[in-house]
């Protein structure tokens, strides 16, 4: 069977023209808990993963930009030495570059003070003091590196694993082979703080050539995170779901009719709607958690005030409450929970800018960890800190500047960092070259990385399929290697 036919195959249609007996009704009863018999079993039933899963949900952040891992994670006494001089033409190359002038560009040092924290000794710079306390949680992978320099393609590459619009997501792909273990909430929920923006969209968050129940389903910022949870007056809950059960009918006999899996993501989401406006208002009350919780994320915490900035002015408080929300959805069922914050671009400015961002996320995201951990979450949930690529040890010099103040775009070379969800803790993977310009040892493509995450929760990247337009596509192409190196 296809992985298409998954969800088109009606149950009715089954047993009229499969053999009869126990068998089959055996078999259905299987095909029907795995999320094989398409609408009326609803396309994201829960399914069982292909081997014995280590992590069950994800947290994704995405900050957008690519933050400096010089100035964070990766720490490189000799950019202060070289600091004004240009780098050997044995390291340079033929780099190519969004903006700097590699003729003239010389190294820009760093203000950043490091220092090793927990039992395993791992370094964290000055801009992250409360994340540095979770240092014995976390996998950090300082050898990452990308094929793409720019952003969109860039993000396209580390969300959807190609430099293409309209392929599907991480959460997509995940949800597509899991399902959901929630009936009243999405299986993959995306939170954005204001900022400058993400070139790409929602494309960071699309089901691409899935069915659109793969996708992403956005909760904005504010008071009202889902629009619409009350009836309009006049309209009582009985009349609703009356309405809804006639229109489904409709839907479903279309849908025997054609197969197409687009009518099952219709019913779908129609149904999870209507559950949805019981779900979603308490997983939206904070009220409810206690005040150490709340001070702990930093709810209420006041912002310090910054001139200009990227990522936005005012998102403190905003990104402190999606940490605290996205605790709150993987604890009811939500599968992937994608936050986002833009933007972490920092060609100018870099130091009081970098300061602000970090500001922002460092106690709200050690917070998050350290909540987890303390529910007995943390075990069964990958929390994932990511971005499109790095900065270069090289200041930026492009025309019009006064002064080198930040750091180009660099994919050769960059740090992500992972948690929980089966990874090995405490643990540093790879490094760098003295100047953070080429892996030395070690190397994870992104590939490697979306068929470890992928791994983690007992899916084989390769065996993870979807045929579209005559081929069968995966989340790593005909790429990628399962890191051993950074599974517990």
């Amino acid at each position: 069977m296809s992985p298409e036919e998954r969800h088109t195959l009606a149950r009715r249609d089954f047993l009229a023209t499969g053999a009869c007996g126990l068998g089959t009704l055996a078999l259905a009863s299987l095909l029907g808990r795995d999320g094989l018999l398409g609408a009326e079993s609803g396309p994201l039933a829960a399914r069982l993963a292909q081997f014995a899963p280590r992590a069950e949900r994800c947290i994704f952040l995405f900050l957008e930009g690519g933050p400096s891992q010089m100035d964070l994670f990766d720490p490189k006494p000799l950019l202060n030495t070289y600091d004004g001089k240009p780098l050997p033409d044995s390291l340079v190359g033929d780099q190519k570059f969004a903006f700097l002038q590699k003729e003239t560009a010389t190294v820009m040092g760093t203000k950043r003070v490091f220092a090793r924290h927990g039992q395993c000794g791992m370094e964290f710079s000055d801009l992250l003091p409360h994340l540095a306390t979770c240092a014995d949680d976390l996998c950090m992978i300082r050898s990452m590196h990308t094929t793409q320099f720019n952003h969109l393609p860039g993000q396209l590459m580390l969300n959807c694993g190609a430099p293409l619009l309209g392929r599907p997501s991480v959460g997509s792909w995940l949800t597509y082979g899991l399902g959901s273990p929630s009936e009243d909430l999405p299986a993959y929920v995306v939170m954005v703080s204001k900022g400058r923006g993400l070139p790409g969209g929602s494309s960071t968050w699309s089901s691409g050539f899935l069915p659109s129940s793969y996708g992403g389903v956005m909760f904005r910022n504010g008071a009202s995170p889902v629009l619409n949870l009350a009836n309009p007056e006049g309209i009582s809950p009985a009349m609703q779901q009356a309405s809804l059960g006639a229109l489904n009918d409709l839907n479903r006999l279309r849908h025997r009719h054609v197969g197409d899996p687009e009518i099952a993501s219709r019913i779908n989401s129609y149904e999870l709607a209507f559950r949805m406006q019981s779900a979603a208002p308490e997983l939206t009350d904070l009220s409810g958690e206690s005040q150490a919780t709340l001070d702990a994320y930093g709810i209420d915490r006041d912002e310090p005030p910054i001139k200009s900035n990227l990522g936005g002015i005012g998102n403190y408080r905003v990104f402190s409450r999606h940490c605290l929300q996205a605790r709150r959805m993987v604890e009811r069922g939500v599968r992937f929970v994608n936050i986002i914050h833009a933007s972490w671009d920092h060609h100018s400015n870099l130091d009081p800018q970098l300061a602000h961002n970090c500001g922002m996320v460092d106690q709200p995201v050690a917070a998050l960890i350290k909540d987890l951990k303390q529910r007995g979450l943390l075990d069964t949930t990958l929390v994932v800190w990511g971005s499109e690529f790095g900065r270069t040890a090289l200041g930026e010099n492009r025309p019009g500047f006064k002064t080198v103040t930040g750091r180009d775009h660099h994919p050769g070379a960059f740090t992500l960092w992972m948690a929980g969800g089966g990874v090995k803790a405490g643990h540093t993977h790879g490094e760098t070259d003295d100047f953070a310009w080429h892996v030395a040892r070690d190397p994870v493509s992104m590939h490697d990385f979306h068929a470890t995450i992928l791994h983690l929760f007992g899916l084989d990247h390769t065996r993870l399929t979807y045929r579209f337009q005559g081929r069968d596509f995966r989340l790593t192409d005909v790429h990628g290697e399962v890191v051993r190196g950074l599974l517990a």
